[in-house]
């Protein structure tokens, strides 16, 4: 049976399982009802995933301008 002869420090190892996601971009699709491209198993920034409307957001509110106080 093998052994080893000293531990491997906390650097070896995350090191050694950080070298796995280095060379791997992430994979990016492309929304059917938007068009937007975003991360896999990720909804997009407009509250869609797999082209169905998940979350409905708020309209923002536009600030009014006040003229009344401009002389």
């Amino acid at each position: 049976m093998a052994v080893q002869k000293s531990k491997k420090s906390k650097a070896k190892r995350n090191t050694r399982r950080s070298a796995n996601t280095i060379f791997n971009p992430p994979t990016l699709s492309k929304d059917k009802e938007t068009g937007e491209t975003h991360m896999r198993h990720f909804m997009t920034k407009t509250g869609y995933y797999k082209g169905n409307l998940v979350i409905k957001q708020k309209e923002k509110k536009k600030k009014l301008e006040n003229t009344d106080n401009q002389t």
